[in-house]
């Protein structure tokens, strides 16, 4: 494992490997030991410049390559991955502090968002419009953007970066990818690896590692792409969408959540409780779609409560290469004296702590905590970490109105005894994705995933995907002669 971080320790452009030439290094560690994995002399604006118009240059080509024939690229990177399954779930683990369960779950939907692209090669398709004008012919063509800029988040960076990247490249476009700094390898220079050995053409896929503190906004601003795929906090998100608008520039946002969980009175609270830890505590909580609050009619409030404080308890924190553990470390020192703050505060004021985790290194354990005021601001903030908000409620009315009572609207799940109830509370949540009897965590390649209010803008996912990385181009025909007035 560890020539990975030796070997794409680079940036990656123009189908070279070579190394920045930035005057300082990011420094790649494992969040769990600190050990050093990779020193990597960040990109400058410069080689910024070089990567888009490496795009630019091989996307021409490109686009005009059959799609059968584009496709095949898609179908050797999946064999790639499969044959590397087991290695690259051991950079997943050394350099996220993922746990072996996460890093499978991750890599079973990066192989499921891979064959999805293998089919969109195939999927833009164009029409034939009537015409009110007698003999002309519309012609609606599909066609690549052109070049696509990919700037991917550090808690499912395998995931996230070919979730945007593959299909881009399927439909025709180049791209410049811009990993986390916290996972350059995972979530950058291993992706160029893959599709370097499945076959793409040199130039069309190029990875930069750099920061803003090197090249400010130079990566959205550049004038060659024309879509800004970015996946991260609403802050920056928020400033991306800012730099993005100012240049006519369009953008496929997937920002934070605040998503609850509600237990209704005849939910199987077993179940529940199942669904409700998994939903908080996978990947440490660093997860999007993480259910930051646990909602529990009254009716059923102590029974939901004693059993799930007593699964929380149970929760295995420590070596992520442990395959028992479940709470591995968050990703970097910042987080960690974050969340342990989180917990301070909200018992500051006035909340019960059911569980309380301590804090060693970059190890956060898991909290539980009720009581808290409903003013609270840390109701309305997105948690990036395994602490849970238990808040009890009388009815349904109630609990739509806590729900939506975020200025979130990513995910969120509702449980049950009757399915339709379930469906009914769910169209009444303002958010793009919510689900019945279920957890919050949940992705698949053919259904839009994204979020309303500042949980962003646009939808990636099957027919999405498509209206995301291509545009569309009337080309009209006259078959007989226009006649004009002068």
């Amino acid at each position: 494992m560890s020539s990975y971080f030796t070997d794409l320790a680079q940036q990656y452009i123009g189908g070279e490997w070579r190394p920045g030439t930035g005057s300082w290094d990011i420094i790649d560690f494992d969040p769990y030991d600190g050990e050093k994995l990779a020193s990597i002399t960040i990109a400058t604006v410069d080689e910024v410049d070089e990567a888009y118009r490496a795009a630019r240059d091989a996307q021409r080509e490109w686009a005009d390559v059959n799609a059968y024939a584009r496709r095949a690229v898609f179908e050797k990177a999946l064999r790639v991955v499969e044959e590397r399954e087991q290695e690259i779930a051991e950079v997943i683990i050394a350099e996220l502090g993922g746990t072996r369960l996460k890093a499978g779950f991750e890599l079973h939907l990066a192989k499921e968002f891979l064959r999805e692209s293998i089919q969109l090669a195939l999927r833009p398709e164009g029409r034939i419009i009537p015409s009110p004008v007698e003999g002309k012919e519309n012609r609606l063509y599909r066609v690549p953007v052109g070049v696509v800029g990919v700037i991917s988040p550090f808690n499912f960076p395998f995931l996230l970066s070919l979730k945007s990247v593959a299909p881009a490249l399927a439909l025709g476009n180049g791209v410049v990818l811009k990993p986390h700094e916290d996972t350059p390898v995972t979530g950058g220079t291993l992706v160029a690896k893959i599709f370097e050995e499945a076959g793409l053409p040199d130039g069309l896929l190029n990875v930069v590692v750099t920061d803003i503190a090197e090249i400010g906004d130079a990566f959205v601003e550049h004038p060659i792409p024309k879509v800004i795929s970015f996946t991260g906090s609403d802050k920056v998100g928020r400033h991306v969408a800012t730099v993005a608008a100012s240049h006519f520039k369009r953008v496929v946002l997937e920002l934070g959540g605040n998503s609850a969980l509600v237990v209704l009175d005849d939910a199987d609270v077993d179940y529940a409780v199942d669904a409700a830890v998994f939903s908080r505590y996978v990947h440490q909580g660093q997860v999007c779609m993480a259910a930051n609050r646990v909602l529990v009619d009254r009716s059923v409030q102590d029974e939901f409560t004693e059993k799930f404080v007593a699964k929380v308890k149970a929760l295995k924190t420590g070596d992520p290469r442990d395959p028992g553990t479940v709470i591995g470390p968050v990703i970097n020192s910042s987080q960690a004296d974050a969340l342990t703050a989180v917990v301070d505060q909200a018992i500051a004021q006035g909340a019960t702590a059911l569980v309380r985790g301590t804090t060693t290194d970059n190890l956060v354990g898991p909290s539980v905590l009720t009581g808290l005021p409903a003013d609270s601001p840390l109701l309305q903030q997105e948690i990036f970490g395994p602490i849970a908000f238990l808040i009890p409620f009388d009815g349904e009315e109630e609990a739509v109105r806590l729900v939506n009572d975020t200025p979130y609207g990513l995910s969120g799940a509702v449980h049950t005894g009757d399915v339709e109830r379930g469906v009914r509370f769910a169209q009444r949540i303002d958010t793009g994705m919510f689900h019945v009897n279920d957890g919050t965590v949940h992705d698949e390649p053919i259904v839009p995933f994204g979020g309303e209010k500042q949980s962003g803008l646009g939808r990636l996912g099957g027919e999405a995907t498509v209206e995301a990385f291509t545009t569309q181009k009337w080309i009209s025909i006259q078959h007989g002669r226009s006649r004009f007035p002068f």
